[in-house]
Parts: structure tokens; C-alpha cells; sequence
């Protein structure tokens, strides 16, 4: 007589793994599991201990079964009932309650025996039950190995790695990867209408560790070994597939049941907007103390196939013990009360064997899960092929189907959508008896469904998955050091992942969605390039003045900026402001501060030695006070005609030694002109004057005035403004003696050779006469003083026009 035991116990128990030691004890045996995916796992656990010519696997979609297994690994739907067997196992018995599929599992639990032994493994709710309804069955209690704790709700950004977030759609499951790619690095993502192909690719890409994180719906609840830490529910109700209901303790327990593997303690809680688990729930769970189940789901089992209205009558049928509740209509009775309404479909069902074909094409599963007219049409089309004297679907009609699904573009919906319909065709095709060639069309559909799980996965990666960021976020956890590359240009790669550029002491992150993910490179960088930062501010610390340069953006070492410059007490004397870059540590700064102040005094004092002699010159009165001010002006300044006045023979001489052009219009250091110099003093106003410098005139001797430009600026780079027209210094001061020249010998116009010289139109030459005092009448330009009666001189090779020449 066999023996009846119900393992029972919450998750984590090693009910599954008692099971396959006590089936593999026993010279052959059968277990049933609730997914395909289950199925597929422990079939390749025992191919590994026991060779694959031992063991066989049966699924609704998948068949491998060699020719005398000893092993037969099924899903519960498909266990063939009729092959005696030693051992038999149901996995998960408790979903003999489950309103779809409960009555599947109500029939093993009261017709699927063993011979020797038969093991019935679930969840506690359900030995009240099993007591009544399985005479003679022992029970085994197994206890938890770890601990499951609620710790309350958590925001979803402070979930803590190695978590499941639950969610009951497929757009809050998305929103949530989203996120979690956004602030984390990226999420495997795993739903029912999954393969178990990307299904397991998800999974393994968060069991290898390059994900920390799994965005989930309900379908995490079975099965599924992982290592899990957390699990954190983003709502506590769901829809059944009839309405909305709160989740009930044994749902949530199972669910929660994920989080703890083996000895390690797991916690579970909430996130989002679900609210807090009720107090006594959460001790339900923690305890594993539910209240029993009240009702099994049964459907009968003993049909009768005389007609379609004797089937469904024989479907309709009440259980005749107590306990057990006549399951809703299912998929496969909906389906076959739809076609009953067919007239084509009932004339040709006219005999028990077509009505036995009829309801067979009924149980096709509609992996979609929507059972819609075309699901039915579908049935209606098989059944009409199956039916007809051929007795086999069309290959023609079979490859037009299979082609269709073979797509792999598109985003996610379609694919999964796809992956759906090439299920029902792998199922089809697993029917020996409707398919020719059944074994070519297994391998065919198994192909599309394969390429469609890749591309799906490959999509989800995509979407929700920041390698780079999930890799940074996993190794600044650890405490170890971080391995970092710079390259020749500055690039920077941490632990392999390109995460930006150095330059100088700035480290650039490089372009990222988001600002979490620029934060977490920013970060690993300081972490990892802390030895490069150390070496770097040695190497700049010991460099001579020569290494440095000053440009635009401030003082540059080896081509990079290291520091800004800002307004001095005057304009030849700027400030270092403090370094520029997050990587350097505080005394390293000011140090870098201190240097940079005291290259910037050098490399000034270099490139402009004729002003900063100035500060020393031996000068007194007024030559000083000229002095004094024309370093201010940055080497170019109008003339104060008093102080000129008062300038003694030896003051001019010794102004002379210092290169210094005392003009009537102004003063100008001739060697302050050329462009290179022009540049730095622009540069110099620039920084004092807190704004971006005009464009500079460079070695035109005149230009117009750019709107909005102030006139200090050009005073700056050595350039007197006459009204809207700026003329270097030097040659103002010749043009305007050849005006005076003019002007001696009364009204005169601005021939050709004066307007070009300046290198400007004749209307800028005469604005800048009238800005020198000329009035314009209808001779020409005069000074409104009596001219001397004297001949206009000729004009030599040496005229003053020969001199209006850019200084070299």
C-alpha cells in the first residue's frame, strides 16, 4: 500500500529538495510543479546527477523524454496520470485554493498516487483539508531555516541592495525599474508573461551580481531561488482578473517568503504609496501562522464525451464531498461553451472520439491570458483542420502562422505579445498526433521563442539596466580599493567603466541621464583617483614658472585650467582664486593657492617687464604721479595736460629711460602694443573689470567702436577713443600732428592717404577730426583760428603718413 505524506511548511524549508532526494531513492518516480520554469530547473539538476538517457521532462510546451526514463519531471497540468510510477510528488498543494487553476491541483491531491510513496508538498493552510480528504496521509511539518522580519515601510530610494520590489502591473513594474535604474544603476525585471528563457536571464543577470536589484509582480512568489535580502511591496492589493482585492496573508507571506536563502535572515515591508502591512498580518507572517483553508477548487474529472452538451454537463457537475467548491468556469470550458455555439464545430464533434478532439483543442492555453475571439477562432480553426479527413493541421498553414510571430523589432509589449503567441504554437506542435514532422516543428517554434526571449531580454537590459552606474554603485559599497586608468587625453575609467575625463584637478563625468548617475561617477572618481590627485599636486607644486601659463580661463599648468583669476588691488596684479576641482583635499588647495599666486607674479612680470619697472623706477612729483597712473591704465593712458606742464627736463628724460611716450594727446609704452601684449593687458582689464572683454583691435592702427564697449577698455590695450572711433596711441598722436600740419595753413579735407592710413572710411576719419576739436564748414575742416599765408608743403617719401604703421 502506498504511503501519503504532506510535507508541509512555509518557504525556505527545503521542502523541494527533500522531495527529489526521496523521488531519486526510488527506482523511477514523478513530480508535478506549479511553473514550467520550476519544472525546466530541477529536471536540469537531476540530468546533472543522473545523465539525461534517466530522466524525462513534460511540459505543456516542452517535452524531452528519451526512451525509457526512469525520472519524469512535469508541470502539474501535464503529468501523464496513466504511467505507474514508484513516486509521486505535487509541488506547492496549496493551490488546490487558487480560483484558476485550484481544481488541476485538487484532482492530483485526490487521484495522483505513487505506488510506493506519494509526497504532497505546500504550505500549512491546507492540512485540515488534506486531512479530510486523503484518508490515511501522515504529515511532516518542516520549520523556516531563517528568519523573516517586517521592518515597516521605505522609501523606495533607500531600499537596500539585494531587494525585490513587488508590484501587481506591468507599468508600475516599469516605473519602478525606471527609477531604479535612474538612482541605482538598473533593476532585472521579472513578470508572468515572461519566457522562462529571459526569465532566467534576468535572474541570472541579479544572481551574478550585476544588478542588485529585482522589479517584480506576483509570478517572484513561486519558485524562484534567489539570493534576497529584502522584499518591499509597491501596493497591497491586486487585480485577480475579476476585480481588485487586498492581497491575503498566505499571498503576501509567499511573496515575502523570497527574502532570506537558506540560513541568511530576510526582511520584507513596504515602498511607495502601499500604506504599512497591518500589525497582525505582519505577525502572521513572521510566525507562518495562517488560518487554514476552508475550500478546495474541484472540477470533475470523469467526463463524458457521448456529446458537446453531455461534456459541458459532465463539466458542470457539483463535488460530492465537503471541502471541496466547483471551480468558476476555466479557460478551457469557456472556450468549448463558445465553439458548442458553432454550428459547423457541433456538426462535425457528432461521435465521442470528435468530441474528445473538441475538448483536447479546448485545453490549448491562451498564454496571452486574455481569451478573446481570436483565441476562440484560433481553437475553431484547429478543431476544423483535426477534423477533417486528413486528421493533421496544414503545413502551409502551420509555417504561415509560425512566420508571422518570427519578428523581433519592436519595443517591449510587442515582444512579450509575440512570446505569448509562439507559446500556443509550441504547445501545438508537441502534439504528435495533429502535426507532421512534430519533432522539425518543436525545434522551429522553440527557435522563434528562443530569438524573441533574447531580444526581450536584451530590451529589458537596455531600458532598465546602467551597467556602468549598477558596477560603480557595487564596488563604492565594498571597501576595497578601486581600480582606475587614466588615459594619455584624461580619460578616466573606474573598474573598466569609461566614467569622464581629469583635467587638471576637474574630473568631468561623463554625459548621464540622470543626475543620480552623475553623482555616483563623480563619486567613484574621487574614490579611485585619490594616488593620480596626490601625484598630480606634487608634480605642480615642483614645476617651474615655465609650466604655467595664463589664458581666458585663468592659470593653466600642462594645457589644463587649475585656477580662475579674480580682481586684485589693481589691474597688473590679479588674484589666484582657489583651485579649481572637488578632488583636492583642503591643504592641498590653499598650498596649490599659494603657488599659483606666485607663478601668476612671475609669469606677469615676464611678458609685461616695461610696467612693472614702473613700480620701482626712481622718479619723483610729477613723474611718478604719471607713473603711478599709467601702470594702472595697464601702460597707456590720456594725457593730463597739467601734469605734462609741469614735468621737468630731467622728469621726460628719465620717463624716456622707461620707454614711456609722453604725447599731447596721451602717454603709451610703444612696446605695449604689439598684439601678444595687447592680448594679456585685455585679459588683465578683463579680470579686473569683472567682465568679458570686447574683441580686441590686434595691430589695426584704428577701428570703430564696438556697441556697449567702454572706452577704458580700449584705453586698456592702448587705444584713445575720439567719439565712436578708437585709435592706437601711437598713431593718434601722428595723425593728429599731420591734422594740425593741415589745419596750419587753413580749411582742408581728408585726402585718400590720411582716411587709409587709419585704415578706416572717410566718415570714421572725419569724426575722429571733429572728436579733436576741427570744425567741418564749406572749405573743410579748420580751427577756426587765422592760418598762416604760407605755401602748402610737399609731400616727401618721408611724409607723416610714411609713420602710420603697425610697431612691430
Amino acid at each position: 500500500m502506498t504511503r501519503i505524506l504532506a510535507v508541509l511548511g512555509p518557504t525556505n524549508t527545503g521542502k523541494t529538495h527533500f522531495a527529489m532526494e526521496r523521488m531519486l531513492a526510488h527506482a523511477s518516480g514523478m513530480i508535478g510543479f506549479p511553473l514550467r520554469l520550476l519544472a525546466r530547473e530541477n529536471y536540469d539538476r537531476i540530468v546533472r546527477l543522473k545523465g539525461a538517457a534517466q530522466v524525462a521532462l513534460i511540459t505543456g510546451e516542452e517535452k524531452i523524454v528519451p526512451p525509457h526514463p526512469r525520472w519524469l519531471v512535469c508541470t502539474v497540468e501535464s503529468m501523464p496520470l496513466d504511467r505507474r510510477v514508484a513516486f509521486l510528488a505535487v509541488d506547492e498543494i496549496q493551490l488546490c485554493a487558487d480560483p484558476e487553476r485550484g481544481h488541476i491541483f485538487t484532482d492530483r491531491l485526490l487521484h495522483a498516487r505513487g505506488e510506493s510513496e506519494t509526497l504532497f508538498l505546500g504550505a500549512e493552510t491546507i492540512k485540515p483539508l488534506i486531512r479530510r480528504l486523503v484518508p490515511g496521509v501522515e504529515f511532516m511539518s518542516r520549520p523556516r531555516f531563517s528568519q523573516l522580519t517586517h521592518v515597516g515601510a521605505k522609501k523606495l530610494g533607500r531600499l537596500p541592495p539585494r531587494s525585490v520590489l513587488v508590484a501587481f502591473s506591468a507599468a508600475e513594474v516599469y516605473s519602478m525599474a525606471e527609477f531604479v535604474r535612474r538612482s541605482r544603476g538598473g533593476a532585472a525585471v521579472v513578470l508572468g508573461a515572461l519566457s522562462p528563457r529571459t526569465r532566467n536571464a534576468q535572474v541570472g543577470m541579479y544572481q551574478a551580481g550585476e544588478v542588485d536589484y529585482i522589479v517584480a509582480t506576483d509570478a517572484i512568489g513561486m519558485g524562484l531561488n534567489m539570493d534576497v535580502d529584502h522584499v518591499a511591496f509597491a501596493a497591497l492589493r491586486k487585480f485577480d482578473g475579476r476585480a481588485p482585492r487586498p492581497l491575503e496573508p498566505t499571498e503576501i507571506a509567499q511573496i515575502a517568503g523570497r527574502a532570506g536563502r537558506h540560513m541568511n535572515d530576510g526582511t520584507f515591508g513596504t515602498t511607495l504609496d502601499a500604506g504599512t502591512i497591518a500589525p497582525e498580518i505582519a505577525e502572521q507572517v513572521e510566525t507562518h501562522r495562517f488560518d487554514p483553508l476552508k475550500t478546495l477548487f474541484w472540477r470533475n474529472s470523469d467526463l463524458r464525451f457521448a456529446s458537446v452538451p453531455a461534456l459541458l454537463a459532465s463539466l458542470d457537475r457539483p463535488p460530492d464531498k465537503p471541502g471541496l467548491l466547483r471551480a468558476r468556469d476555466a479557460d478551457d470550458q469557456l472556450a468549448l461553451a463558445a465553439l458548442a455555439q458553432d454550428e459547423e464545430v457541433v456538426r462535425l464533434a457528432n461521435h465521442p472520439e470528435r468530441v474528445k478532439l473538441l475538448w483536447e483543442v479546448c485545453r490549448v492555453p491562451d498564454f496571452r491570458k486574455v481569451m478573446d475571439e481570436s483565441h476562440t477562432r484560433l481553437l475553431g480553426r484547429l478543431f476544423r483542420h483535426l477534423a477533417a479527413p486528413r486528421g493533421r493541421l496544414p503545413t502551409d498553414w502551420l509555417a504561415e502562422n509560425i512566420k508571422r510571430i518570427d519578428r523581433t523589432d519592436g519595443e517591449l509589449d510587442a515582444i512579450v505579445q509575440r512570446i505569448a503567441n509562439i507559446r500556443t504554437w509550441t504547445y501545438v506542435s508537441h502534439r504528435t498526433d495533429w502535426v507532421a514532422d512534430s519533432a522539425h516543428w518543436q525545434e522551429v517554434t522553440r527557435g522563434v521563442e528562443d530569438r524573441l526571449s533574447d531580444a526581450l531580454h536584451q530590451r529589458l537590459t537596455n531600458r532598465f539596466v546602467d551597467k556602468r552606474t549598477a558596477v560603480l554603485v557595487r564596488r563604492m559599497r565594498d571597501d576595497g580599493v578601486m581600480e582606475s586608468e587614466i588615459g594619455p587625453g584624461g580619460e578616466v575609467r573606474v573598474e573598466g567603466e569609461y566614467v569622464g575625463r581629469l583635467k587638471g584637478f576637474c574630473f568631468e563625468a561623463d554625459t548621464a541621464e540622470t543626475n543620480a548617475a552623475a553623482r555616483t561617477m563623480q563619486a567613484a572618481a574621487m574614490r579611485a583617483l585619490g594616488p593620480e590627485v596626490e601625484r598630480r599636486l606634487a608634480a605642480a607644486l615642483a614645476d617651474p614658472p615655465e609650466a604655467f601659463d595664463l589664458g581666458p580661463g585663468g592659470v593653466a599648468w600642462r594645457g589644463e585650467v587649475l585656477a580662475r583669476l579674480g580682481p586684485g588691488a589693481d589691474a597688473l596684479h590679479p588674484q589666484v582664486e582657489a583651485p579649481l576641482g572637488d578632488l583636492l583635499p583642503p591643504k592641498g588647495r590653499e598650498r596649490l593657492r599659494k603657488k599659483l599666486g606666485e607663478v601668476t607674479g612671475i609669469w606677469l612680470a615676464a611678458r609685461l617687464p616695461s610696467l612693472f619697472r614702473l613700480a620701482g623706477a626712481p622718479l619723483a612729483g610729477a613723474a611718478r604721479g604719471l607713473a603711478h597712473q599709467l601702470a594702472e591704465g595697464l601702460g597707456s593712458m590720456p594725457a593730463d595736460a597739467s601734469l605734462v606742464r609741469s614735468l621737468s627736463k630731467e622728469d621726460s628724460l628719465a620717463l624716456a629711460r622707461l620707454d614711456i611716450r609722453v604725447g599731447r594727446h596721451g602717454l603709451y609704452i610703444p612696446a605695449l602694443l604689439k598684439p601678444k601684449a595687447q592680448a594679456l593687458r585685455a585679459l588683465l582689464w578683463s579680470v579686473h573689470a569683472e567682465r568679458a572683454a570686447p574683441d580686441i583691435p590686434g595691430p589695426r592702427p584704428a577701428v570703430m567702436t564696438a556697441d556697449g564697449a567702454p572706452p577704458a577698455f580700449y584705453e586698456a590695450v592702448g587705444y584713445g577713443v575720439l567719439g565712436k572711433v578708437a585709435i592706437r596711441r601711437d598713431v593718434l598722436e601722428r595723425f593728429a600732428a599731420l591734422a594740425r600740419a593741415f589745419a596750419h595753413h587753413g580749411p582742408f579735407q581728408p585726402d585718400h592717404e590720411m582716411h587709409s592710413a587709419l585704415g578706416l572710411g572717410i566718415d570714421a576719419t572725419e569724426k575722429a577730426l571733429e572728436a579733436l576739436g576741427y570744425v567741418r564748414s564749406e572749405e573743410g575742416f579748420r580751427t577756426g583760428k587765422k592760418p598762416r599765408r604760407k605755401a602748402r608743403p610737399e609731400k616727401p617719401s618721408d611724409s607723416p603718413f610714411a609713420v602710420l604703421k603697425t610697431p612691430r
